[in-house]
């Protein structure tokens, strides 16, 4: 019975197998298989009968006309490609299941991939674009190309400019590179600074973590991981992080009063001196005695770096030998110390910018001349700390000061100058944006409100074309997410909004990328995100975009991360019972357990001698007047009123002294003995 079902099947099978192939056995699928390894044998074995591919051109054939006696083969080059397409379409590959032998390889498109990450306005925590009618700006470009390559940009630009025809730039005329948005490694807290060097090929993200991530991107995949995570102080948040103008170092300032300085590859290069936190005088001091605040980078000189501290000082130093060169001590409306919360240095380091905890603003304006002159409020410091290589001075005085630039007691968290040497943007914790003209410092050109922030560090940048200013907003408790505002600096008006679900504390924009940063985070975590332009933008996240990661390896071995308690292992372990046990003996022992005698009748004076209580063995003379005396009592059996009352006949000699107080004693009252009352059938 079962063979039966058994032959019935397998006819079933053999039928299906003649209706694919054409074949009705196994035997004649064999014999075309063979027919075809001696066609395709033949034909290589006899190439005098086949014209060759010159002797084709000479004779005027057709060079993309197929042989006819050839058999269906292609060029060595797709040789291999070819033949695993005959197998999966062959008569023979139907015979084999779809999972064997090698599979076809799918290349996605670059298309697809920027098609994945492009924004929509309708996500979770965003909200659309909010955009206004000013006049047209050009949108920012790379710095280097010549006229030719300007005007192909601009064409491209105008064509698809990242899926937009004509129509939309009209709508958007400052055609913003923020149409695709990318999401680099996440860190453990909100991220509070970014900075990207000047080629715009690496980037720094520090974060609240402790940590400082580095991305590479001529290496980096499509997974977006950073090729290095450092931590630059232990156990303190990282505030600020700055490139050097040729990229080959960075700054970093951390919760710590000291500052490091670390090459491109993130080696430690050098770390500065803490100062003497008892000396008041801070130009007497080697470095900061606080948490230092920001960082940043001279713009021209790659040997000079500037910090700021809560010790109410903005330190100059030398990135080099990382030594001091210049102490500055902005001007206070009274004594004491108050907190530099933002540095910033302008376009060519001709100034330098100060913000203050309590709302105040300060310039400094400096030359490029040799000296060391000091002026007032501007104090160099001592000659054992000088450094022999001083490229510059303060000749400005005091500075330009600006009080109350925002509400009072209330920080400056950014700073950021123009190129145009006159223009100044601040950012406070009094959710305002203000926009300064340095020619008047009496007055903000314009100030933004209602722009709420919760974090020490929230930037303020301009577009590369000096159009715009950006920075973030915090998250609110409500729900609502923070926002990258874009403001128009000709207009004085908010043009474009672009939401995210955690709060936006860094910005930046490269002018050579052409591609926005920002550092968001919420308690959950923090993260980079970077807005591009497939068409506007260039490079930078572009080039990580379609290179697929590495693919785990089965031989791949990694391992554990096991952390073992030295006091949790079992030879760090007594046991209870061993303890127990050797209690046990402790009882047997008749020296450890033995109970003393009981002495004399002053049994509660002490612990005596030889083991016997109130004896101790010996003769003193005092001993023996004391207790014949009848002055060696036990203190249990004394009566302490009678004790205190015994003194009541010699009250008057001690009133002698207190005579002035005699007429204002009150009179003494003591209390009478209680009898006790006999109980009636007593």
């Amino acid at each position: 019975m079962a063979s039966d079902e058994e032959e019935e099947e397998l006819a079933q099978l053999r039928a299906q197998r003649s209706q694919r192939t054409g074949v009705a056995d196994l035997r004649g699928l064999q014999q075309k298989q063979k027919n075809a390894n001696t066609a395709a044998a033949s034909y290589f074995e006899e190439p005098a009968s086949r014209p060759s591919t010159t002797q084709r051109a000479v004779a005027g054939l057709d060079m993309d006309e197929d042989d006819e006696n050839a058999p269906a083969i292609v060029d060595d080059l797709d040789a291999d490609h070819e033949d695993n397409a005959d197998l999966q379409h062959g008569s023979l590959r139907a015979e084999f299941p779809m999972a064997f032998g090698q599979q076809e390889s799918k290349i996605e498109s670059l298309e697809s991939i920027h098609a994945a990450r492009l924004r929509s306005g309708s996500e979770a925590g965003t909200s659309a674009p909010q955009l206004a009618q000013p006049a047209a700006a050009a949108p920012a470009r790379s710095q280097s190309g010549s006229d030719d390559d300007d005007d192909a940009d601009a064409s491209a630009a105008g064509v698809s400019n990242g899926g937009l025809g004509e129509e939309d730039v009209e709508l958007d005329p400052y055609v913003l590179p923020v149409s695709h948005e990318v999401a680099l490694e996440g860190q453990g807290k909100v991220v509070t600074s970014i900075d990207v060097d000047h080629s715009g090929s690496r980037l720094l993200a520090g974060s609240r973590d402790y940590g400082l991530r580095m991305f590479d991107f001529n290496g980096m995949k499509s997974d977006m991981r950073s090729f290095r995570r450092i931590e630059p102080s232990d156990g303190h948040p990282v505030h600020s992080v700055s490139l050097s103008p040729t990229g080959d170092a960075f700054l970093v300032a951390t919760g710590s009063s000291q500052i490091k300085v670390y090459d491109r590859d993130g080696k430690e290069r050098g770390v500065s001196l803490a100062g003497d936190m008892y000396i008041r005088d801070l130009r007497n001091t080697k470095g900061h005695i606080s948490p230092c605040t920001h960082a940043q980078w001279h713009p021209t000189d790659r040997y000079t770096g500037m910090t700021s501290s809560e010790d109410g000082s903005i330190r100059v130093w030398d990135t080099w030998n990382v030594l001091q060169k210049t102490v500055i001590k902005p001007q206070l409306a009274k004594p004491g110390r108050i907190a530099v919360t933002a540095c910033a240095y302008n376009h060519d380091g001709g100034l330098i910018g100060g913000g203050m905890f309590d709302g105040t603003l300060q310039i400094w304006d400096v030359k490029g001349k040799f000296g060391t002159a000091a002026s007032t409020g501007v104090v160099m410091p001592p000659k054992p700390q000088m450094i022999a290589k001083q490229d510059w001075r303060y000749v400005s005085g005091g500075g330009r000061v600006m009080r109350n630039a925002h509400e009072p007691s209330t920080e400056i968290t950014s700073l950021a100058f123009a190129s145009n040497g006159h223009s100044l943007a601040s950012r406070g914790a009094d959710e305002t944006l203000k926009l300064w003209d340095l020619r008047k410092l009496k007055t903000p050109v314009h100030a933004f409100s209602g722009l709420p922030t919760t974090h020490s560090e929230t930037a303020c940048c301009f577009s590369p074309d000096e159009s715009l200013i950006l920075t973030g907003t915090s998250a609110q408790r409500d729900g609502t997410g923070g926002a990258l505002l874009f403001f128009d600096v000709n207009k004085l008006q908010l043009v474009r909004r672009i939401g995210t679900v955690g709060s936006v504390v860094a910005v930046h924009w490269h002018a050579r990328l052409n591609q926005i940063f920002m550092g968001t985070g919420d308690k959950s975590g923090g993260c980079v995100r970077g807005l591009y332009d497939p068409t506007l933008s260039e490079r930078g996240v572009l080039l990580c975009a379609a290179r697929k990661p590495r693919e785990k390896d089965p031989l791949d071995f990694e391992a554990p991360l096991v952390i073992h308690t030295p006091h949790a292992l079992p030879m760090f372990k007594e046991a209870k019972q061993i303890r127990k046990r050797k209690s046990e003996r402790d009882h047997d022992d008749a020296v450890k357990f033995h109970k003393p005698e009981v002495g004399s009748s002053a049994a509660t004076l002490g612990r005596g001698a030889a083991g016997l209580i109130g004896k101790t063995g010996g003769t003193l003379l005092t001993q023996y007047i004391l207790k014949n005396h009848g002055m060696l009592k036990n203190p249990a059996e004394e009566d302490i009123r009678a004790a205190i009352l015994r003194h009541e006949a010699h009250a008057d000699e001690f009133a002698a002294h207190t005579a002035a107080y005699n007429k204002t004693q009150p009179k003494k009252i003591f209390a009478e003995e209680e009898k006790e009352e006999v109980e009636e059938g007593s």
